[in-house]
């Protein structure tokens, strides 16, 4: 099962600018890239895992480095702490889970 990354990307950015909003409102444009960039990531992973290309210990560490490139893009905006970054990440992921999660066939996030 494919990742539809539009429709992740968009459910990512919703439930991580519910945190965003309120703390860095002017972030709004940036973190719609970035969210699209993890979604994109997750599909690759996902293409990756289901060819035999890279191994679950791979994709994990791949997840996490986009998480960080994320988290460092977030936290030059001003007003962001690491909290509200670490929050609005975990928020998406926790709204890409279940698709992501099917889609590999392993517990990815």
């Amino acid at each position: 099962m494919a990742i539809d990354v539009e429709k992740l990307a968009k459910d990512m950015f919703s439930a991580a600018f519910v945190v965003l909003k309120a703390r860095a409102p002017k972030i709004k444009v940036i973190a719609e890239g970035e969210f699209k960039k993890i979604a994109q990531t997750l599909l690759t992973i996902e293409a990756e895992l289901a060819a035999g290309q890279i191994s679950r210990e791979e994709a994990t560490l791949l997840v996490e480095m986009q998480k960080s490139a994320t988290r460092s893009v977030l936290l030059m905006s001003e007003g962001m702490s690491l909290i509200v970054a670490e929050q609005a990440i975990n928020s998406a992921l926790d709204v890409a889970r279940a698709a992501v999660n099917t889609a590999t066939g392993v517990k990815l996030l």
